[in-house]
C-alpha cells in the first residue's frame, strides 16, 4: 500500500503515463456485464481452506520498516500468544524494496540497508520462529512516484523468486496497475498462474488487492474497481480485496470500518473455502475506541475474513489481545463450514446479520451503529430456527442462558452482540435476563428528553431508570440492581426492590445521580448490574454504559470566537478537525476568495458538540467549500451544513458548492447544546473541505 485516494485528475494523467498505457492491455469497457464468480479450482482450496490471519506492516510501521522491527514484531506474536491464536503470518507490505527494485539481473531485491541479510534470510528468520513469511508487489509495470515496484512483465520471475526466497503468501496490489490502466482481471489472472506454476512447486497464498474503488479514487469503469473482483477472484486468489482501504497510516476511523464491512458484505456466495472476502486488515489502537475494534473483530468474523492485524503488536493492551484471542469470535471465523454472514431483515442503525456454523448452530450478530446504547432484538423464526426455546451463548461472556424465542441483548454505541443459537432440550436452564443502559430522564428535577448521553454541569442530580427484562421461561426472584459511578458520585436506588421478574416481562428500577460539584469535565461512564440465582448459581448481568458528560464552562460575552471554545467533540470524515484551519493541510480558511482568522476546517461528514448551558443568544458567520480544493482537481467539493441545538435543526444551508459563501445568522436563546454538523450532501466525501468561517458566539 502507498497512498490510497487519488486526488483530483486519475493517477496516469497526474504522472504522464500515456506511453506507458499504450504499451499494455486495455482496460474492459465501462457498462460490461457482472459475471457470475467462478468456483475455485481444487488446486486453490488447498490453500486457506479456512480464513488465514496474521500481521502486515503497513498500517503501524508505513513505509520504510526494517528488518529488525519486523523480527521483533515477529517474536512478539509469539510472545503474546497471537500466533498461538493463529496469527501465524508475517506480511511484508510495500516498502521492503531497494530504490531500485530490480537488480541488474531482472530480479527484485531488498532494500540492503534495512534488510542487510536479504529477503531470504528474513523469510528463514521467520520460519525459524514457528511463523509464516508474507511478501508485496504491484501488477503493474514500476512506475516510480506512482508505486514501489511492480511485476508487469515479469510475473513468472518474481512468483519464482518469491518461492525461491521462501515466502508462503504474496500480496498484489493495482497502485501501477490502474495507473496503466490495466485489466485487473487479465493481469491477476496471469500472475495467479505463475504463482501456481512457481519453480519450486511452493504453495504460496494469493491475496488479491485491487484498492480502486470510485469515488473515492476518482472516476473508474467497474471492471477497474474492488467491487467488481469477487466475479472473477474465487477462481484464482485465496482472497480479494472488497472495497478501498479501511484507513490511513496510523488512522482508522470506525465509519470506515462500517463502509468497508457493508461492501464486503455485498457478494457472500463469492466466499467459501480455500477463497475468501476481504475487507482489509484489523486496526487496533490507531482511532477506534476498545469498543469500536471488539465490534470490527466480531464483523470480521461474521464475515469469514481473513484476520490481518494491520497494528503494531508491541503497543497492544490487555483489551486488544483478548478481543484478538477471543475463542469464540475464531471458531466463528475460522468454522469449516465456510459461510460468510448475511443480513435478516432491514438495514438501519440496528440490524441482525447470521452465519450458519458447521454444528447446526447459528451465530447471530446484533449490530449497533448509533451513538447510545440500544435494545437490538430478532426471533428464532426470523433467523430460521424451528425451536420453541433457544439456547444462547454470549461469545464475549461466554455465559450460556435460554430464551423462550427472543434472541435480543442490550447493545453499546457502536457495538456488536455476538451470540451462538441453537435449540435447547431438557429442564429449563438459567433464563436470560437483560440489564438496559440507564436512561436519564430528569436533571435537578427538571423533566428530560431521554437522548443517550447527556450533559450537565458539576453538582448537578439526575434522576436515571433501568429496565430489567426476562426473556427465560422460569421467574427470576428478588432481582437486584445497581448501579456503577465515576469515583466520587452517588448513585442511590429511590424505589423497591423488584420482587420477581417473571418470564417475557420488563420492571424498572429507578436511582438518583449526584454530580459532585467539582468534578472534572469530560464523559464518564454510568452502567447497570442486576444479578439473581440462575440453575446454576449466582449469575450477574451488566448493561451497557450510558454516557454523562460534564461540560465545560459555557462561553462568556458578546462576538467570541466559537472556534476557540473547547469543544465536548469533534468529528471530520478524514483526518481531524481543524482550528481556524482547514483540514488537512495547515492552510488558512479562505472561502470565496476571503481569507478569515478564524473558524473551523473539517471533512464531510462532521459533528462538532459544544455546551452553551442556556446563556447563548446569538451565533453568526459563514459556511463554505474551502477554497484550497481548487488545488487538488476538479471532483467532489459539494457539502451540506447545519446547526442543530438540543435536537432541533435551526439553520440549515442546503447543498454548498466550491467559490460560495453561505452566511448564517441563528437565535439560540435557551440551548443548552448545539451542534455543528456537515454532510457530504450525498455525492461521497470526496475533497469536501469544509468551513465554518467566523462563527462568533455572543453569551450572558
Amino acid at each position: 500500500m502507498i497512498t490510497r485516494r487519488v486526488l483530483g485528475l486519475g493517477v496516469a494523467a497526474l504522472l504522464g503515463l500515456g506511453t506507458v498505457a499504450a504499451a499494455v492491455p486495455a482496460a474492459a469497457a465501462p457498462g460490461a456485464a457482472e459475471a457470475a464468480p467462478a468456483t475455485a479450482p481444487s488446486s486453490t482450496s488447498t490453500l486457506a481452506a479456512t480464513p488465514y490471519a496474521g500481521w502486515n506492516t503497513y498500517f503501524g510501521l508505513g513505509g520504510d520498516y526494517t528488518q529488525t522491527q519486523v523480527l521483533d514484531v515477529a517474536d512478539h506474536l509469539v510472545s503474546s500468544g497471537l500466533a498461538k491464536a493463529g496469527y501465524d503470518i508475517v506480511w511484508l507490505d510495500g516498502g521492503w524494496q531497494a530504490s531500485t527494485p530490480r537488480g541488474t539481473d531482472g530480479l527484485l531485491q531488498g532494500d540492503p540497508a534495512r534488510f542487510p541479510d536479504g529477503m531470504a534470510a528474513l523469510a528463514a528468520a521467520i520460519h525459524a520462529k514457528g511463523l509464516k513469511a508474507g511478501i508485496y508487489t504491484d501488477a503493474g509495470p514500476y512506475i516510480p512516484g506512482s508505486c514501489g515496484l511492480g511485476s508487469y512483465g515479469h510475473y513468472q520471475t518474481d512468483a519464482d523468486t518469491f518461492a525461491q526466497w521462501g515466502y508462503d503468501a504474496v500480496k498484489v496490489d493495482f497502485l501501477c496497475g490502474i495507473a496503466a490502466d490495466l485489466d485487473p482481471k487479465t493481469v491477476y489472472t496471469e500472475f495467479a498462474d505463475a504463482l501456481r506454476h512457481n519453480s519450486s512447486n511452493r504453495p504460496i497464498i494469493f491475496n488479491l488487492c485491487n484498492p480502486v474503488t470510485s469515488p473515492d479514487w476518482g472516476d473508474y469503469p467497474e471492471s477497474q474497481q474492488s467491487t467488481n473482483t469477487w466475479s472473477y477472484a474465487p477462481a484464482i486468489a485465496q482472497s480479494w480485496r472488497t472495497y478501498t482501504d479501511v484507513g490511513f497510516v496510523n488512522s482508522i476511523k470506525y465509519t470506515d470500518v462500517l463502509r468497508n464491512f457493508d461492501a464486503n458484505a455485498r457478494h457472500p456466495e463469492a466466499a467459501g473455502p480455500g477463497h475468501w472476502n476481504d475487507p482489509d486488515y484489523l486496526g487496533p489502537q490507531l482511532g477506534m475506541t476498545d469498543e469500536e475494534f471488539r465490534s470490527q473483530m466480531a464483523l470480521w468474523a461474521m464475515s469469514a475474513a481473513p484476520l490481518v492485524v494491520g497494528s503494531d503488536p508491541r503497543t497492544f493492551s490487555d483489551a486488544t489481545i483478548a478481543t484478538l484471542t477471543n475463542r469464540g469470535l475464531l471458531a466463528i471465523d475460522r468454522d469449516p463450514l465456510g459461510k460468510q454472514a448475511v443480513r435478516v431483515g432491514p438495514a438501519g442503525t440496528t440490524e441482525t446479520w447470521t452465519k450458519p456454523l458447521a454444528d447446526g448452530s447459528t451465530a447471530v450478530a446484533l449490530v449497533n451503529r448509533g451513538g447510545a446504547a440500544s435494545e437490538v432484538a430478532t426471533t428464532a423464526s426470523a433467523i430460521g430456527l424451528k425451536a420453541t426455546r433457544v439456547a444462547v451463548q454470549d461469545v464475549w461472556t461466554d455465559a450460556v442462558t435460554e430464551s423462550k424465542d427472543a434472541i435480543r441483548s442490550e447493545v453499546p454505541a457502536h457495538g456488536v452482540s455476538v451470540l451462538i443459537v441453537s435449540k435447547s432440550t431438557g429442564k429449563p436452564q438459567t433464563p436470560r435476563v437483560l440489564a438496559g443502559a440507564p436512561t436519564f430522564t430528569a436533571v435537578n428535577g427538571t423533566a428530560i428528553t431521554p437522548t443517550g448521553d447527556l450533559l450537565a454541569a458539576g453538582g448537578s442530580t439526575i434522576d436515571a431508570t433501568v429496565t430489567l427484562r426476562n426473556d427465560g421461561l422460569t421467574p427470576v426472584k428478588a432481582p437486584r440492581a445497581t448501579l456503577t459511578a465515576p469515583d466520587g458520585w452517588t448513585a442511590t436506588a429511590t424505589g423497591g426492590g423488584v420482587p420477581v421478574l417473571l418470564p417475557g416481562r420488563t420492571a424498572d428500577v429507578a436511582f438518583s445521580v449526584t454530580v459532585p460539584a467539582g468534578a472534572s469535565t469530560g464523559s464518564n461512564d454510568i452502567g447497570a448490574s442486576v444479578r439473581f440465582t440462575g440453575s446454576g448459581g449466582e449469575v450477574t448481568v451488566t448493561s451497557p454504559a450510558a454516557r454523562v458528560t460534564v461540560a465545560p464552562a459555557p462561553p462568556s460575552g458578546a462576538d467570541q470566537p466559537l472556534s476557540h471554545q473547547p469543544w465536548i467533540s469533534a468529528t471530520s470524515g478524514w483526518m481531524t478537525p481543524a482550528v481556524d484551519q482547514s483540514v488537512g493541510g495547515g492552510n488558512p480558511i479562505r472561502v470565496a476568495g476571503a481569507t478569515y482568522g478564524t473558524g473551523l476546517g473539517v471533512a464531510s461528514p462532521s459533528d462538532i458538540r459544544y455546551y452553551v448551558g442556556g446563556v447563548c443568544t446569538r451565533l453568526t458567520g459563514a459556511v463554505g467549500i474551502d477554497d484550497v480544493v481548487d488545488n487538488v482537481g476538479p471532483e467532489g467539493g459539494t457539502a451540506t451544513f447545519s446547526l442543530v441545538a438540543d435536537g432541533t435543526t435551526v439553520w440549515e444551508s442546503g447543498t454548498v458548492s466550491r467559490g460560495t459563501a453561505v452566511a448564517f445568522d441563528v437565535d439560540l436563546t435557551g440551548a443548552r447544546e448545539l451542534v455543528l454538523h456537515v454532510g457530504d450532501a450525498g455525492d461521497g466525501g470526496y475533497n469536501d473541505r469544509a468551513d465554518w468561517a467566523a462563527p462568533l458566539i455572543s453569551c450572558s
